[in-house]
């Protein structure tokens, strides 16, 4: 039977996170072993490759090479969070594409899956949590109603907290049509707080956005993407596009070897055939072992 290794960080709220505005969580790995998940997205050209095994992969932990092993994703459930830009220049047309895009993510769910919403302008509302109950995200989706500005760091920071010790992949699904102008958490806070996070943020954004290199970091640091539309028509294709690629990535699970448990960890992930482009996110904060 193949041995299951699960990824384990620690998140930590800045300390200047406002007071009342958000909670400090703390994961603790509790095994004697720690083990690394991670997802790998494999391209040729810009067509996922499948049928590899864990001899295709070279990876290295702080520049020391690896033993891996290839869980069958299939096995492993999905953790989608749909974290959406409801300020006011949402409204009309872009709102109701908006919306039929996210439903459209959630018809290419299984059963095993779950879903959750978390919506933001100048506030940011957690609506749903992580649930197996779809018609209750869809029911939630339609009730959005777009007004203020946008915080689009606060809205990723707490779309990430609610994949916090959660079984099953998770993906951050972020969709903002503007500038972040209202947020009060630093962009450096939530990005280092996605690196200790076992999530994978994907951003979807208009081809006209400014200012969204702190979204680019975010998506950079966990192994996703930033993908930018013309116009709110196109959104329902981007985000089936991005659960599909989701699905087609793999999972690499190794124990670290000749490494110190603690600390950054710089991953190198590399396809041994020639060719092929390969994604993943550049490192991790290693937790060091319960005594």
């Amino acid at each position: 039977m193949t041995r299951r290794v699960v990824l384990a960080f620690a998140l930590l709220l800045p300390a200047t996170t406002p007071v009342g505005f958000l909670h400090a969580f703390q994961q603790t790995f509790r095994s004697g072993t720690l083990g690394v998940r991670v997802d790998v997205l494999v391209t040729d050209g810009r067509r996922p490759v499948g049928g590899l095994s864990a001899a295709d992969f070279d990876l290295r932990d702080n520049g020391v090479a690896q033993s891996l092993e290839v869980v069958d994703a299939t096995d492993v459930p999905l953790n989608v969070v749909l974290a959406l830009d409801t300020s006011g220049s949402t409204t009309g047309t872009r709102q109701a594409d908006l919306v039929a895009a996210s439903q459209a993510l959630l018809d290419g769910l299984e059963p095993v899956d779950r879903a959750a919403l978390t919506t933001f302008n100048h506030a940011v509302t957690p609506e749903i949590a992580l649930t197996a109950d779809l018609a209750g995200v869809r029911d939630a989706l339609l009730r959005i109603t777009p007004s203020g500005r946008t915080a689009v760091m606060d809205g990723v920071y707490v779309a990430l907290t609610s994949t916090l010790a959660q079984p099953g992949r998770s993906l951050v699904v972020v969709c903002t049509d503007g500038s972040d102008i209202s947020s009060w958490l630093r962009p450096d806070d939530v990005l280092e707080s996605a690196k200790r996070s076992n999530a994978v943020i994907y951003a979807v954004t208009s081809a006209d956005a400014r200012r969204v290199s702190s979204l680019e970091k975010l998506t950079d640091a966990t192994g996703g993407d930033m993908l930018r539309v013309a116009s709110s028509a196109d959104l329902r294709g981007a985000f089936e596009a991005i659960l599909q690629e989701f699905r087609s990535r793999y999972i690499l699970a190794y124990t670290p070897t000749g490494v110190p448990p603690g600390g950054f960890h710089r991953l190198d992930v590399r396809a041994k055939r020639r060719g092929l482009t390969v994604r993943a996110r550049p490192g991790y904060i290693g937790v060091e072992p319960a005594k």
